[in-house]
C-alpha cells in the first residue's frame, strides 16, 4: 500500500455519550455547522483547514479542532483511521 492510499482512507467517527448530550443542547443552525465540520474531519486532507491540533498538559493525549471561533471539539485517535469525539463546547471544554 502506498502513501496516497493511506491519506485517502476515510476516518471512522464514533461518539462518547457526553458528546451526544452536549451536541443535543445546541440550536439547529449550530448543529448543521458541527455536522459539516465532522464530515470534513473524515478526510485527513481537511485537518489543516480545521486547525486540528494536539492538546497540552493534562489533556496531552487528546486533539481538538474548531467548529467556529467559539466552539471546539475534543477527540482522541483510536487508530490512524478511527477517532472518538469526546466533548464539544467553548474553551471551557478543555477543563
Amino acid at each position: 500500500m502506498n502513501q496516497n492510499n493511506l491519506t485517502n482512507e476515510a476516518i471512522e467517527i464514533s461518539y462518547k455519550p457526553t458528546f451526544i448530550k452536549q451536541y443535543a443542547s445546541f440550536e439547529r443552525s449550530l448543529k448543521e455547522e458541527i455536522k459539516e465540520k465532522i464530515e470534513l474531519l473524515k478526510d485527513k486532507k481537511n485537518h489543516k483547514q480545521l486547525k486540528v491540533h494536539k492538546l497540552k498538559g493534562k489533556l496531552s493525549r487528546y486533539y481538538s479542532f474548531s467548529v467556529n471561533y467559539k466552539y471546539r471539539i475534543v477527540f482522541v485517535y483510536q487508530s490512524k483511521s478511527r477517532v472518538t469525539l469526546l466533548a464539544i463546547g467553548d474553551h471551557d471544554v478543555y477543563k
